[in-house]
This record gives structure tokens, sequence and C-alpha cells, in this order.
């Protein structure tokens, strides 16, 4: 009798204490009576005694009997390397489900019957018994390590929180780990009933590891998160569905990530709203910010826009990117931002380097080896590397473009027009140099620099055995890093292909290969010249790099008759020359990426060749026998 006395007046001396404090109890605090009042504590706790079973004592509050709730687990993931179960009856957090799945009314307690409520359970904090888009909890034990948790939870079960209130609750992940219910205010912003201050994804970082780690042979993918660009703006946050805090930074994982009721079940991704059409929830969670909306302010460039152009195809049906999937592409082809842009690490771009390392923008990207084509490198060192998981030796690409015209080359990679890394590679007879430096060629057309999106400023060092990237041809056709004002990056493009300049193909019509080629480009307005913005010239884009006047001047060490062709004739440099490389030479030389296109040309007798030393062809082309 006097140890339940103790116990009840501790009790009442526990919630007085907790009234006291400006009523710290928040929302929690449902009592009819004056704010203040000890009936606040009887919606949960009975003073003289609790409902059977439960681990908290002294409950009131009817506990949720639901069993079958469906987990995160379920659908949800396939990288977690613990799984939730059912929580326990009576445990911490079905303590918390009793009021906040739905099954039971809140204040329908055990003594004291139905009380009358001052407000309802707003549907925000209803989570219902579809736990899917909420963050896992009441784990398996005993919990296994993952490189994405702090190596302590598994060590000796205790969380990377200086403060100590981030706990494991007997060993597990429970609601009350993250949540104090009877204190609304600890963090004054966020006002969630959290443990401490959330801002700066400080809870979240209690258990998940932001540095580099390794466990088995997975790497963590949230190493980096401290420097990057996600973790560290302070981009001010306009819109309250974001989060509770004013910047991205202070906002942290919560800027893409939802621990209840998240827009999508897989990676507890926020996403917009509302969401933008025909995108896969990766895509729609990057696009809240990053579609020109004002949701942060200063704004950011509008990448969504340039998906409206020519641009890389948004993932559709079931082809959607996976943190799960192979790093080789196979068989999916889809263009999410993440499969080249990891947001825990990605880090902003302020200067453009030099080719071939990875921009900052692509920092922990996985990517495929250029030289055997399959090997996994986590992370990618070079740019082409993250282009690899899609345009080299995977299978299952499509058949046709769907960014325009595609040449059919005399020297291509057999069955596939996709396979890229081939016609970059040392073995090559020859290619722009991407995969490897430059050969030392004297070119005699070769700019000593880049040019700028005018035609005219000089931009990147273009000297012997420079490299150049992918996003060199491949880039928004008004990219920030070549003198425009847009995103930079193979986002999209007004040109097929996703070319940051014009780059037309010459074609033939219903003749086929060998008759007269339709669009010829010849002067004024579509002759080589580019010294007016933006360039309109169809060979803009090989002008970034190349002296056309020099090429048409027929000058020594030239092909003699480049003039003939593309300013009397108005051929575009595609009838000739391949622009990635040439992977054998066959009946071609293939030096100085000379590479029919058979969509154009044809045999003449049965032959197609070229011969670099006397500059002399044997085919058919434009209703002309080369002999």
């Amino acid at each position: 009798m006097k140890r339940i006395l103790i116990v009840c007046i501790l009790a009442t001396a526990f919630c007085a204490s907790l009234l006291a404090q400006n009523d710290v109890l928040g929302t929690h605090n449902l009592s009819l009576s004056t704010k203040g009042g000890l009936d606040a504590c009887l919606f949960c706790h009975a003073p003289h005694s609790g409902v059977a079973g439960t681990s908290a004592g002294l409950w009131s509050q009817k506990l949720s009997t639901e069993q079958s709730y469906t987990l995160y687990t379920n659908q949800s993931s396939k990288t977690m390397a613990n799984a939730d179960t059912q929580p326990l009856l009576g445990g911490a957090s079905n303590l918390c489900l009793s009021c906040h799945d739905g099954t039971v009314a809140p204040g329908d307690t055990v003594p004291y019957g139905q009380f009358n409520l001052t407000t309802t359970l707003p549907d925000s904090d209803n989570f219902g018994t579809d736990l899917q888009r909420s963050h896992p909890f009441s784990l398996q034990l005993p919990l296994a390590d993952s490189p994405d948790l702090v190596s302590s939870i598994y060590s000796n079960g205790t969380t990377a929180d200086p403060l100590k209130q981030v706990q494991l609750v007997k060993g597990n992940v429970e609601c009350t780990s993250c949540h104090n219910p009877h204190v609304q205010f600890i963090d004054k912003l966020s006002q969630n009933f959290l443990v401490r201050d959330g801002a700066d994804s400080q809870i979240c970082l209690s258990c998940h590891e932001a540095n580099a780690r390794t466990v088995g042979s997975k790497t963590n993918p949230l190493a980096g998160w401290s420097a990057s660009i996600h973790a560290q703006t302070d981009n001010a946050i306009s819109n309250t569905n974001l989060g509770s805090y004013a910047t991205v930074a202070h906002d942290g994982c919560l800027s893409c990530h939802m621990p209840h009721k998240s827009g999508a079940e897989a990676r507890l991704l926020r996403g917009p709203v509302p969401p933008p059409v025909d995108t896969d929830a990766a895509t729609q969670s990057c696009m809240t910010c990053h579609n020109g909306s004002g949701n942060i302010s200063p704004a950011i460039p509008n990448i969504y826009s340039e998906f409206s152009k020519k641009g890389h195809p948004f993932p559709q049906g079931t082809n959607v990117h996976d943190a799960a999937e192979s790093t080789l592409l196979n068989n999916n082809r889809h263009a999410t931002c993440v499969d080249c842009h990891n947001p825990h690490a990605s880090q902003q771009t302020a200067n453009f380097t030099a080719a071939p390392e990875v921009r900052l923008s692509e920092t922990s990207v996985p990517g495929i080896s250029g030289d055997d084509g399959t090997t996994v490198l986590n992370p990618a060192v070079n740019q082409y590397e993250i282009c690899y998981r899609c345009h080299g030796s995977s299978g299952g690409k499509p058949t046709t473009s769907p960014l325009g015209y595609l040449p059919t080359w005399a020297s291509s990679v057999a069955g596939d027009p996709f396979d890229v890394r081939q016609q970059f590679s040392t073995s090559a007879v020859s290619s722009h140099p991407v995969q490897h430096k430059s050969s030392g060629t004297v070119e005699p057309s070769l700019l000593p620099n880049m040019l700028m999106l005018d035609g005219q400023t000089p931009g990147r060092s273009l000297a012997v055995g420079t490299q150049t990237f992918c996003t060199d041809c491949h880039n928004s056709d008004d990219d920030r890093e070549f003198g425009g004002k847009g995103p930079s990056g193979p986002h999209g493009s007004q040109y097929d292909h996703i070319f940051e300049r014009r780059y037309e193909f010459s074609q033939v019509g219903a003749g086929g290969p060998g008759t007269a080629i339709q669009n010829l480009f010849i002067a004024p307005s579509t002759s080589a010249d580019c010294s007016t913005y933006p360039c309109v010239s169809p060979y803009a884009l090989c002008a970034k790099c190349h002296d056309l006047n020099n090429v048409l001047s027929d000058a020594p060490g030239s092909f003699k008759y480049h003039n003939e062709h593309v300013s009397a004739d108005g051929f575009s440099c595609s009838v000739c020359h391949t622009g990635h490389g040439v992977p054998y030479a066959g009946t071609v030389s293939g030096k100085r990426l000379v590479n029919f296109d058979l969509n154009v040309v044809a045999p003449y007798n049965g032959v197609i060749s070229y011969d670099p030393t006397t500059q002399t062809c044997v085919l058919s082309c434009h209703n002309h026998n080369h002999t």
C-alpha cells in the first residue's frame, strides 16, 4: 500500500511540474479545464491503476489492438539491413499508436471511459495503419550493422547524439527515440515533440552516418553529406510544406524526406504538392526546389524546364531508379536525377575545371570503367564513367534514338549504335579525347581554346594532351559554363541529342543512300560563320573547337575538298565524320574521325573506302559516283 501511495504521489508531482511550465504538454493537453489542471495527465495516465500488459506503468488510454500494420520494409526498401516488425502490444510505440493510428478514439480511457476533448486529432497526426510512408520502428532485434548507420548502434546500442537525448528504447528504435510526448516545445521551431533541437539534421545524424563507412562490401551512400550543397546552402525556404526550418541547410534531411506520411514510400521522399506530371518519385522530390517555383529564395536554376526541351527521358511505368539496382543499367533505361547526382554529397560547381574528372555536382556517384565496360567504380572518378552506366556496354538499349536522327556508320560497334565506350576507347582508330588524352596529331583547324556560346570569347584550353567532357558537346543550349544564363549539364536542349549548339545531320529522301541530299546548308544565313549569337550555323557545335575558316580554306594538312563539300554543296560534317570515334578501320581509314553515314552514302561497285594519303573516296553520294 505504501509503495502504491509513493507512485501516486510521484506521478501527481510529475504532472504538476510539467503543467506548471507554461503548459509544456502543448497539444497533448486535451483538458477541458483551465490549462494547468492535473486532469490533462489523465488522458494517458491513471494514478491508481494502469492498463494491464503495458511496458509503461499507469497507462490509461485504451490500447490499439491493431496487429496488421503495413510496414515500411514490406514494399518500400530493398537496401535496409534491418526489418521492422509489428509493434509490441503495450510497447512504447504501441502506446503512441493508441491515439495516432485512428483505430481508437483519443481520450477513450479504460478507467474513466471517453473524455470530452477540446480538439480533434488533425489528419496530419493520424498515421493510419498503413505505415509504409513512415520511418521504420520496432525493428527486429538484434539490430544489424549497416554502412549508413553510426557504428555505436550496433556495437553498444547507443546513438551518436552528443546530448544523449536520441536514444534506443530497450535496444530498439521506437517513437520515443525521437519524440518526447510530455514536452512539445523543446524544438521551438518544429514543435513536434522532438527530444531535442532537430535543425541541421541533428536528430537524423544521431543514427545515420554522414561520413565514409564500409560494412562488408557496401559503402555508405550518405558519405559526404556534411560538405554537400544541401547541408550547406543558406537559401531560404518559402514553402511551409518543405519542413520546419528557415533554410535548406537547417531543414537538412527534411528538405527531401518526411519521417511520417511521406509523399512516396521508398526512401520517405517528400515530393512536391502538387507533383509534376509524368515523373518518378525521386525526380519529383528534386523538382520541389529545382523547378523554378519559388519554393526557395534566392531562386536556383530551373532544371525542370530543361526537360521540356529535347532532354533525357523521364522514367516510365516501372522503369524507375532504385538504390538497389545494378550500376550498369541493363534493360533499364531511365534518367532520374539521382542516376547522375548524389543528393547527399553533391556540391555546387562554382568553377568549371578541365576534363575528365567528375564535377563537384557529380560527387559520389557510381560509374562503369571505360577499360572493360563492366567494372563498377564507386564512386566514379571521371565524368564519362557515369555516362557509361547507360551509354556503354549495357544491354537492352532502344534500337532507335528518341532524341533525333541517328546515323549508321560504316565502322561501328556491331548491333549497338549506342555503345560509345568502344568509340572512345584507346584501341579506337581515332576519337575525340574523352576517355583518353588527345593523340598530339597536328590538327590545323583546332583552336587554342574552346569558344563560349557567343562564338568569340575564348573558354577552356585545347592544348595538346587535353581531354574533353561528354558535356562539352551534350549540354544545355544556354548553359552557364559557356556563357549562358541557364543550368549546365545534359538535362535538355532545343537541339537534337541534347547538343549544346546547333549540329545538323545531312539526310537523303526516298531515293535512299547515294541519292540527292535534301537538307543542304549554304550561305549566307546557314553558313559556317559563327560571328553572331546565337550561332545559327548548322556547324556551330564543331565551331566550338575548330576554326571553320581554316577548314574551308583547304589549307595544307587538311582535306582539300572541304570547301567544295561544305560551302558549295552544303553538306553537313556528319556525312563523312562521326562525332565520337571510329572503333576500327575496316574499309575506311578512321583517321580524323572519317566514318561515312551509310544512310546517306552508298557503295560504288560494292565498295566504300577512303584513302587518307591521296584523299580520295570510293562511294556514291548525292547522285555522284566517286571512283
